[in-house]
């Protein structure tokens, strides 16, 4: 638990309650070794949401591309209409654009 407590900066009762609810639906198994908690993936559980997902994942893929970019553009404000502007479009959502 502590170092998820640790990677994530979040305080530990916020990190615990989110574990309880990871662990309440399945998606983690926990054991204890002494006083300490040990987590786990519950890879079985996980599979059909990571399946589910994966069928949005070349839509996401493009906006978080068109994100970084206008984040890319807005810290170079010398760059806002460079050669690598790109407008938005009306088809936006098509993973085949840009």
């Amino acid at each position: 638990m502590g170092e998820i407590v640790d990677s994530l900066g979040m305080e530990q009762p916020s990190v615990s309650k989110h574990l309880r609810v990871l662990r309440d639906v399945g998606l983690v198994h926990v054991r204890r070794d002494g006083r300490r908690m040990m987590y786990r993936t519950n890879a079985e559980a996980i599979r059909p949401l990571h399946e589910w997902t994966e069928t949005f994942e070349r839509f996401w893929r493009h906006q978080l591309s068109r994100i970084k970019e206008r984040a890319e553009r807005k810290s170079n404000p010398s760059n806002d209409a460079g050669p690598n502007f790109i407008p938005r479009r009306k088809n936006d959502f098509d993973g085949n654009k840009n």
